[in-house]
């Protein structure tokens, strides 16, 4: 990279303080900078020949990289050196033998929206400063709406999938409890949720920040296959009652984080809607299945939900963060979260109403909404997401191929479960005592060698007392048969002596 740092380059001035652009002083380092990260971060960055990081110990990152805050400043030139120093050492989760989280590759039409967004800077919760973003989210919002079903809906965009569930569970608390914003908690006696041991930790979280309580978040036990217990959920939501307790919020999950379950969303609506229980789904990683005539039936009922997260930078692979909340009730996420602060929300007579959103918020600002899918179009969506699915199922066989490789269970969404099973293993019952133990290590030690050599990064867990295996997680659209063989072929090397 030295090309971009050489002394001639016509940065060598100070970077002054003054916060507005001037093209005398900036244009020719943010041409610069753009070329630096188009050559290193976009396509170099995420070429299969690139390592996906340059692991360094945190000392001696901190040491390689000048990140101390001086009274001075820098000069342009040095400021594009950090930037250098930055793209190098961190991880390029848009390079294809990435595939360690629910996000993973890199959208060029996405990215040229985060161009645009960032640069107008917008905080999108009044028509008034941010008209044309006010106007596109009311459009992607209604077209996901239709996706789900929903004849009416609401909806905004939300910091992550976290916060996206946290709306979930604070509309269904005012939905049942519409006096909460005045009298307060303490009014409310022992209220109880319900959501799946497999659900994700912001439903725990959500439920320690709304004052409810871990002790009076209900854990429902899951199938064989991950999915919620009907069955065990009428027993919980009978015990509850019996004990005093007042039902009123019950999370399903369509695409479970680490084996990607989908909770039979019908059969859960229909005990909801029995009980008078508010039915909230969290479809944050396999949401993404609504936009494919092929795979929707695995949220078949999701138009009974209440309300919904959905998370388009997972399967849909959009930039970070973009999370949406819709709900099926119009108007009562003003309701719920308006404090009326006319100092930003003036009855304009100017404007629309509805154009005027920012009180559904709980927080001063929107995120800015991501209109990465105008480019491509609903029925390249579609080909994405049918191609993630055929990706998988096709991991899947090559891992039932392979001696040495176990699947865990079989895939429903685009997670893929196995084991290795080292060749010190591979004479041993699976009954005997030491097996899973020695098989719980076995994962850890192969994920240490392949983040320190920068050849991929896959992740790995255990779920309900099972040994460590790996999650393969398929996302990126690019990836090819070759591809698939090489993640395996990369840990069987890596796991070779274990």
């Amino acid at each position: 990279m030295s090309k971009w740092f050489s002394k001639n380059n016509g940065l060598d001035i100070p970077c002054n303080w003054e916060s507005t652009p001037d093209p005398a002083q900036h244009k020719h380092f943010l041409n610069q900078l753009h070329e630096l990260i188009l050559d290193q971060a976009v396509f170099t960055g995420t070429s299969r020949s690139s390592k996906v990081c340059d692991w360094m110990e945190p000392e001696k990152m901190s040491s390689a990289l000048s990140l101390s805050l001086g009274k001075e400043g820098v000069t342009q030139s040095q400021l594009l050196q950090l930037f250098g120093d930055i793209i190098k050492y961190s991880v390029k989760t848009g390079h294809p033998y990435f595939v360690n989280q629910l996000y993973s590759s890199l959208d060029v039409w996405g990215l040229a929206g985060q161009y645009v967004t960032d640069a107008l800077n917008p905080s999108v919760y009044t028509y008034e400063v941010s008209p044309v973003f006010t106007i596109m989210e009311m459009e992607v919002l209604s077209e996901m709406a239709k996706y789900v079903g929903y004849e009416e809906h609401d909806g905004l965009f939300s910091p992550g999938g976290s916060m996206s569930n946290l709306y979930g569970i604070l509309l269904a608390r005012y939905h049942k409890f519409p006096k909460i914003k005045e009298v307060g908690a303490s009014q409310l006696g022992r209220l109880v949720a319900f959501t799946s041991i497999d659900s994700h930790y912001s439903i725990k979280k959500a439920a320690m920040i709304m004052g409810i309580g871990t002790e009076n978040l209900v854990l429902v036990n899951v199938d064989e296959g991950g999915r919620m217990d009907v069955a065990h959920l009428k027993e919980c939501i009978a015990r509850v009652r019996l004990d005093g307790g007042t039902p009123f919020f019950v999370t399903a999950v369509s695409g479970t984080t680490v084996i990607g379950a989908y909770d039979p969303v019908e059969a859960i609506a229909k005990v909801c809607s029995a009980e008078g229980l508010w039915l909230h789904v969290d479809a944050a990683w396999g949401g993404g299945a609504l936009i494919s005539d092929k795979y929707k039936y695995k949220l078949k009922g999701i138009h009974r939900a209440d309300s919904l997260t959905w998370n388009p930078h997972k399967l849909l692979a959009a930039p970070q963060q973009c999370s949406v909340f819709l709900t099926k009730h119009k108007g009562k996420l003003e309701e719920c979260n308006s404090a009326k602060a006319s100092y930003l929300f003036q009855k304009l007579q100017f404007v629309d109403a509805q154009a005027q959103a920012g009180g559904k918020y709980f927080y001063c600002g929107k995120h800015k909404v991501k209109v990465f899918q105008n480019w491509f179009g609903s029925s390249g969506l579609e080909k994405h997401i049918d191609r993630v699915f055929e990706l998988a199922f096709t991991f899947r066989d090559i891992v039932v191929a392979r001696p040495g490789f176990e699947l865990v269970l079989q895939p429903e969404c685009t997670n893929v479960c196995f084991w290795f099973i080292p060749p010190s293993l591979r004479n041993k019952s699976r009954e005997d005592k030491d097996f899973d133990s020695l098989l719980h290590t076995v994962a850890p030690k192969i994920k240490e060698r392949m983040v320190k050599s920068g050849k991929m990064m896959i992740t790995y867990q255990p779920v309900r007392g099972m040994p460590n295996f790996f999650r393969f997680v398929l996302q990126n659209s690019c990836l090819t048969e070759q591809d698939l063989k090489y993640f395996i072929d990369t840990i069987e090397e890596l796991g070779s002596d274990l």
